[in-house]
């Protein structure tokens, strides 16, 4: 027996910004966690269904955008007669800062997992300036 308490909900994001979708299907937030290291900062969101085909990431100025597609179709000759897990596309969509290197960003999924790797600048390191007379 499924114990209540631990189910996952999925989250319907409330509006989909920027572009208007023409697919009229359902999109998720997708759960994300965010790691923050010394030289770079990790990303990684769960995107059930989705594959490298399926997911467009863009960065525009400093707005990162996530968009996974899913397509989910029922066997032939066979109908739904039960669903416990909503079926949708998936979008977040993030501000970042100045520090991440745009250059260097790379982007890997496996098994439905989206793993984004955002290195960041190299710090400015501290310099003396010499002070000419004149």
């Amino acid at each position: 027996m499924a114990d209540k308490s631990k189910e996952v909900q999925k989250k319907e994001a409330e509006k989909t910004d920027v572009a208007e979708r023409t697919r009229a299907v359902k999109i998720y937030n997708p759960d994300v966690d965010i790691i923050e290291g010394k030289d770079r900062i990790i990303l990684i969101a769960d995107m059930p269904g989705v594959n490298e085909n399926s997911i467009d990431i863009t960065l525009d100025d400093n707005v990162l955008t996530i968009y996974g597609k899913v397509d989910w179709n029922i066997p032939e000759k066979m109908k739904l007669t039960h669903a416990e897990y909503g079926v949708g596309d998936y979008q977040r969509i993030f501000t970042i800062s100045g520090e991440i290197n745009r250059e260097k960003i790379e982007a890997n999924v496996k098994d439905g997992v989206l793993r984004l790797i955002m290195p960041k600048n190299d710090a400015p390191k501290m310099r003396k300036i010499t002070v000419n007379a004149g």
